[in-house]
């Protein structure tokens, strides 16, 4: 089900942070946007192209989820976060029941260039819930800050400095394994999207078209091309 999703008081849990910035950034729902270089795409076409994603590809994420999961919720609520300012963005968190939420802003919605990148989107966002990037994701924190912690403890720093050491390593824990859980739901993402009925590699040409965060250390997310790529291998073996 799609609703709306009004201001941030739902946002407040943990989340696999999933940002998608793009260099073309809507006004709002009214804005027309390019899909190619020769068309236009009204809002009134975007809003039935999003609906009928979610509708075929919700149900595929679900029974990937239940055969891929015991004891998971899996049912999907799909949200939007309809604050025009909002940069395009999709992201999953979970809300206070444990129910798995996926948001999608205006702006990214918008700014799809077709429905096998929404699919594609979609099926990323879904697939950081079936393989459980987020408790993941809490528990190298932790590890990281009681592994910091420790040393500081033990090299003889005060509270401030042990508290300090503890903030740093939680951070460095967390992101630890960041780019890996983005390539693990590029491809569980791209089963989704293909079994759904869409071409998860013409999804994934929103990579192209986004900047390219590199290889840093401690990044967040992986090398586009290597997104790209993971995509095209899993998609080849379907």
């Amino acid at each position: 089900m799609v609703r709306s999703l009004i201001g941030a008081g739902l946002l407040v849990c943990a989340l696999a942070g999933c940002e998608v910035t793009t260099s073309t950034v809507p006004s709002g729902p009214q804005t027309q946007v390019p899909a190619t270089a020769n068309t236009r795409v009204t809002a009134q076409q975007i809003t039935r192209d999003f609906v009928e994603v979610v509708r075929m590809v919700e149900p595929v994420a679900e029974r990937e989820c239940r055969a891929r999961t015991s004891r998971v919720n899996c049912d999907f609520r799909i949200v939007v976060d309809d604050r025009p300012e909002q940069p395009p963005n999709a992201f999953q968190t979970i809300d206070q029941s444990g129910r798995p939420i996926i948001a999608f802003t205006l702006q990214l919605i918008a700014d799809a260039r077709n429905k096998d990148e929404l699919a594609f989107v979609l099926g990323h966002e879904a697939s950081h819930h079936i393989a459980g990037h987020i408790d993941r994701q809490q528990q190298n924190a932790v590890a990281g800050a009681v592994i910091a912690g420790s040393l500081a403890v033990l090299l003889g720093g005060d509270t401030d400095i042990v508290q300090e050491a503890q903030q740093r390593g939680a951070q460095v824990g967390a992101r630890t394994y960041s780019k890996e859980f983005e390539l693990e739901a590029d491809a569980l993402g791209t089963i989704i999207a293909a079994r759904a009925g869409y071409d998860p590699v013409r999804g994934a040409e929103f990579f192209t078209r986004i900047p390219d965060p590199g290889n840093r250390f401690l990044g967040t997310h992986p090398p586009n091309a290597q997104r790209i790529a993971t995509v095209r291998r899993v998609a080849a073996g379907l």
